[in-house]
């Protein structure tokens, strides 16, 4: 079966303001973001990538461009499923007004019951997340054989969760996963099992230094979204 890899997307205008932008329309690359989509053709170069998916959202269609138009023929589809979090009555509010609701414990230590107002379960986004990667599993070994590579660009929670849905961990387990902006992960999926083989790789190792809480987020809460990765 295919090897996935997931690239979160750049880093957006809303990362940098502490907004959880949901499906807010308008979410941009901010300059540092576009500068990290220009880097990905040059990061993947090695990768014979036999299609690109991404989610519908501003900011992952420009993070994948730079790939597109780098590769002349290479075909590009768009997926709702891997769209970001419906977060609903959250989306385009300060994390740090929402750090008060008492939903965000919930969201924290018991994400399967966490479903946000005027929005969806968090169980719902990792299962239609899981169930757009296996038919495009299975759409690309059909096209493409079993030992194919396809890229998705998605968001940090969807990214999370299908970490954790490779990994056979509960979704309550998912908030222990973090992932970059751009930042690349890998799940090779087999016939019995996937492996995940890259996690959450920038290329960056300055990023492992200290540097207080993610922006956005709460002491040692994991920023709802993604948060906006190192400084």
């Amino acid at each position: 079966m295919p090897t996935l890899i997931l690239v979160r997307h750049g880093r957006s205008t809303a990362n940098t303001s502490g907004v959880l932008a949901g499906w807010t329309p308008g979410v941009a690359l901010d300059e540092r973001g576009t500068a990290q989509a220009a880097a990905l053709p040059a990061r993947l170069a090695d990768l014979p990538l036999a299609e690109v998916v991404a989610s519908p959202l501003q900011r992952c269609q420009e993070t994948v461009r730079p790939l597109l138009d780098a590769r002349p023929g290479l075909r590009a589809h768009t997926d709702e499923r891997i769209g970001e979090c419906h977060y609903g009555d959250w989306s385009g509010r300060k994390l740090a007004e929402l750090n008060d609701d008492p939903l965000m414990e919930v969201v924290q230590s018991h994400p399967s019951a966490a479903a946000f107002p005027g929005g969806e379960s968090m169980r719902a986004m990792q299962t239609r997340a899981a169930e757009a990667v296996r038919e495009w599993n299975a759409r690309i070994e059909r096209d493409h054989g079993p030992d194919a590579v396809y890229l998705m660009c998605s968001h940090g929670d969807i990214i999370k969760s299908l970490v954790a849905d490779a990994l056979g961990l509960h979704l309550d387990l998912f908030q222990r996963v973090s992932v970059e902006p751009c930042s690349v992960t890998a799940i090779r999926y087999t016939r019995l099992r996937p492996y995940l083989v890259r996690l959450g790789d920038t290329g960056d190792l300055a990023s492992l230094a200290p540097h207080g809480a993610p922006s956005g987020s709460a002491g040692e809460d994991a920023p709802v979204g993604g948060g906006a990765g190192a400084p």
